[in-house]
């Protein structure tokens, strides 16, 4: 990853925390960080008639959170380059267009209003399941978005889907100096009869796993990597996971044509309940191929 990090602010405590969250990734990365406040006053301002030579309040409020953020990343990071702009769009469709750009797009969990307190964002949620490139969204307690616990977690998906996803996991746990587990969960079909040795699920979920941590353990062979195929439900064996993880890496599989929301249930999940912060990794279909082995369809 070479190209700047991008991270959408908007006064509030949950950007603030993904603005710090990026500081730091950039200072790990030796990266560029771009800071952006995504406001429609400027669409407005071109279509509205405006009465008064006051600027509008849109206006001064998009001028103060960015001039906040931008010299709070000058206090906090000043090694770490750091530009800023405000964006007259939506911010879904500002997110999504510097995405195709991005190292990496990064975001709180919550926006302001009350409502935003409780609920995970819809411009989260949307800018994860559709951006071209990967989406960090900090969540989690300080002391899990200031990181410390030298471990990164990577969930290891379907055949085809690891491949981005496991590469992002290697080099953030190399940047990190920490370890990496790889988890693959696995159910035997309700009417399967326990036999002697490895169930074939259990073996199936081995070799995608393997087969998702082959190249990327090569590129990065200082990385420690545990692999875990526990039985049951992926989303809790994850869930319970990022309580001990700087950082939680999934893929999402981008299909071309599909405009809607594409986030599988174990990524919809973690984004709602992980307890560090989770990179969603886009895995384009083009570069989708299925990886040698035996399918076996994932324990969410």
């Amino acid at each position: 990853m070479r190209n700047p990090l991008v991270v959408g602010v908007d006064g509030s405590d949950a950007s603030l925390r993904a603005l710090d969250w990026t500081l730091a990734e950039a200072a790990r990365r030796d990266l560029p960080v771009e800071v952006v406040h995504a406001s429609l006053w400027e669409y407005y301002e071109r279509v509205t008639p405006r009465f008064g030579s006051g600027r509008p309040s849109e206006h001064l409020f998009a001028e103060h959170v960015l001039a906040s953020a931008v010299e709070r990343a000058a206090r906090l990071a000043p090694g770490v380059k750091v530009s800023g702009r405000i964006v007259g769009r939506d911010p879904v469709a500002a997110l999504l267009e510097e995405a195709e750009t991005a190292g990496a797009v990064v975001m709180g969990d919550r926006g302001h209003g009350e409502v935003a307190a409780m609920l995970l964002g819809s411009t989260v949620l949307t800018v994860a399941a559709r951006a071209a490139c990967p989406v960090v969204v900090v969540r989690g307690t300080p002391a899990a978005v200031a990181g410390g616990r030298g471990r990164v977690t990577l969930g290891v998906g379907d055949p085809g889907l690891n491949s981005a996803a496991a590469g992002f996991a290697f080099e953030e746990a190399q940047v990190r100096r920490a370890a990496l587990t790889a988890l693959r969960a696995w159910r035997r079909p309700a009417a399967a009869k326990e036999a002697g040795g490895m169930p074939p699920e259990q073996v199936g979920a081995r070799r995608v796993l393997d087969q998702a941590v082959r190249v990327p353990s090569q590129a990065y062979p200082a990385v420690a990597v545990d692999r875990e195929t526990p039985e049951g439900r992926a989303r809790g064996f994850l869930i319970d996971a990022s309580s001990d993880s700087d950082l939680m890496v999934v893929g999402a599989r981008h299909r071309a044509g599909i405009v809607g929301l594409q986030l599988g249930a174990v990524s919809h999940t973690l984004l709602h309940h992980a307890e560090c912060p989770v990179a969603v990794v886009p895995q384009p279909e083009q570069t989708a191929a299925p990886e040698s082995g035996t399918t076996v369809p994932d324990a969410a």
